[in-house]
């Protein structure tokens, strides 16, 4: 699994010393998950002022505190932890919050938290201006204006008692007692703050494997610090040891810190893990030769739930300034969690497939194209037929109301519900499924001679029969065509004709074959290629190749349910109505 932890290292110290500790820690880092540190680098950097540390891919310097990114799996927020969030102070908020707002939700992932009146700011007497956004990766930041500390300002702790909670980061960790603006009571570890709110469910969640993992604090002699930490019954998660992986020979302990926060420990000169990145990645070379099991009945087994997330970001052609067939590990990377990020929209963090790391062996194909062999669409046919379409599968597209309509909407003004696309009419999704920021779900079952196939998005289910059948008539025709399967040797073959063109891919017409190939090549792997034949569109036949990973333990297919929740189609048209009468003046 991806593993991915931000460090924050404090370059300051404390003057006061914990009662049980030679000399008081100084605080050291706060572990921040994400799916690609190139990602949370440039993130960080970008829109909270840090600066990418020379030499490293994986850190990122805020105003003299580093930050370290490095893979982990997250289950979570922040919030309902121990720790709610982190605070970063600007020199003028109302500014910071509008830039964050005009760069927006998509291609960012900086979303706000409003205020009820919709603001994204407010200013609270006596003490600064503060709005709160979030990361892409569920970490809630507050920004604050405080002219007196800028850059990371502060840990904010969630407790059920927060004087409790207080006395043991000053007891045991050497926190300086100190007011905020005379309004908040708190400590201070050199220019870092530690703030405390009462948790009004009691006791908060874990923080361990959330957005924020834990926090931590460096002391010059962590074996020396242990046994003071015994003796204030502080009780220890993980005893000092030096991590696998260590960048240096400084040792790490873990604590149980109150209110189910992970607290580590960490000697002067620590600084972080190396991640095997290359770990994460699914390259070509990783597959081998694989027997496939058979089925009770003596076919073979293909059986599951599988999901494609680990494709998400795969250019659907081969960029013109890429020459080999698969990318570096950390393009790889670093182009998967852009493009969930290019795709989240509005979507809670929670929604998106990637927030357990489903399929997280993220793919180094350089695209999905793989014939023609530049990984490039053949030309088509005609100009008609080059305009039809210019998006993916998963990029909605224009309809036929666009052209006779000069409205700004996607959709022009719409006559009635067949103007709209087929996902706004929840009758389709398409036949090819590519995969996208969420739903990226597939589940097959087998049957002495039928495969069903149940793909999420929509929730449709296609029966392919895998001994001969007679074909339908060539004017029977369905959105998804008519399909037939069989076998060779462990790969399943569906070939699909009879298409009534109103599901296109690409620009297919009604005229298309489409042959599809499942073939298991790993023990959780299933490839999927997929070539269209259209002579009335393309000038020769082209194929394209992801992979799904099996994914039984955490993946489950819940109803879609697109009609119940389908007001889009209710207000698109009660909209184009009202536009329509505002035009003509009725």
């Amino acid at each position: 699994m991806i593993r991915n932890r931000v460090l924050v290292t404090a370059l300051v110290t404390t003057a006061l010393a914990a009662p049980g500790l030679a000399r008081a820690a100084d605080y050291h880092h706060v572990h921040i998950t994400s799916a690609s540190p190139l990602q949370a680098v440039d993130w960080y950097t970008r829109h909270m002022g840090c600066e990418p540390v020379t030499d490293r891919n994986d850190a990122a310097n805020c105003y003299g505190v580093e930050v370290l990114f490095v893979p982990q799996i997250t289950t979570g927020t922040s919030q309902g932890t121990g720790i709610d969030h982190i605070g970063f102070s600007v020199s003028d908020l109302p500014a910071k919050m509008t830039e964050l707002e005009n760069v927006g939700v998509r291609g960012s992932g900086v979303r706000l938290q409003r205020n009820d009146d919709g603001s994204t700011w407010r200013d609270v007497p006596g003490l600064f201006k503060i709005a709160f956004v979030f990361d892409p990766w569920g970490t809630r930041i507050e920004m604050v204006e405080d002219p007196e500390t800028l850059g990371f300002h502060h840990v904010h702790l969630s407790a059920a008692d927060p004087d409790a909670t207080l006395a043991w980061y000053r007891d045991v960790m050497g926190g300086t007692p100190d007011s905020l603006k005379g309004r908040l009571d708190g400590l201070r570890f050199g220019d870092v703050w530690f703030l405390v709110s009462q948790n009004a469910e009691g006791l908060p969640g874990s923080t361990i494997e959330r957005a924020i993992d834990h926090i931590a604090f460096t002391l010059d002699d962590l074996d020396s610090a242990a046994a003071d930490f015994r003796r204030q019954d502080v009780r220890f998660e993980q005893e000092p040891s030096i991590p696998e992986g260590g960048r240096t020979s400084a040792k790490r302990a873990f604590l149980v810190g109150p209110d189910n926060v992970r607290v580590a420990v960490v000697e002067t000169g620590f600084a972080g893990i190396e991640s095997d990145i290359g770990s994460t990645i699914l390259t070509a070379d990783a597959l081998g030769n694989y027997d496939t099991p058979d089925t009770p009945w003596g076919e073979p087994d293909l059986q599951g739930i599988w999901t494609s997330s680990s494709a998400v970001g795969i250019p659907f052609e081969r960029p013109e300034n890429v020459d080999a067939s698969e990318v570096t590990a950390d393009e790889a990377i670093a182009r998967h969690e852009g493009r969930l990020l290019g795709g989240i929209w509005g979507y809670e963090r929670e929604w998106r497939d990637t927030t357990l790391e489903y399929g997280s062996a993220v793919s180094t194909q350089a695209a999905m194209i793989i014939d023609p062999p530049d990984g490039r669409l053949p030309s088509r046919i005609t100009e008609e037929s080059t305009q039809a379409l210019a998006g993916d599968e998963r990029t909605e597209s224009p309809t036929a109301a666009t052209a006779r309509s000069p409205s700004p909407s996607p959709y022009g003004v719409p006559a009635g519900p067949e103007d709209l696309s087929t996902w706004v009419r929840c009758i389709t999704r398409g036949l090819i499924p590519t995969p996208g920021g969420y739903n990226n779900g597939l589940q097959i079952v087998q049957g002495p001679g039928f495969v069903a196939i149940t793909r999420e998005m929509v929730h449709e289910t296609r029966i392919v029969p895998t001994t001969p059948q007679p074909a339908l008539g060539e004017k029977v025709t369905a959105y998804l065509g008519s399909s037939r399967g069989h076998w060779d040797g462990d790969t399943l073959i569906v070939e699909t004709t009879n298409f009534n063109g109103g599901a296109s891919f690409r620009g297919s017409s009604e005229n298309l074959a489409l042959t599809e190939r499942y073939t298991r090549v790993g023990p959780a792997t299933l490839e999927y290629k997929f070539t269209l034949d259209d002579p009335t569109v393309w000038t020769q036949p082209w194929t394209a190749m992801f992979r799904w990973d099996l994914d039984e333990s955490q993946y489950e297919l819940v109803e879609y349910s697109c009609h119940e929740g389908n007001y889009g189609m209710t207000n698109i048209l009660s909209g184009a109505r009202a536009t329509d009468a505002g035009t003509t003046g009725r």
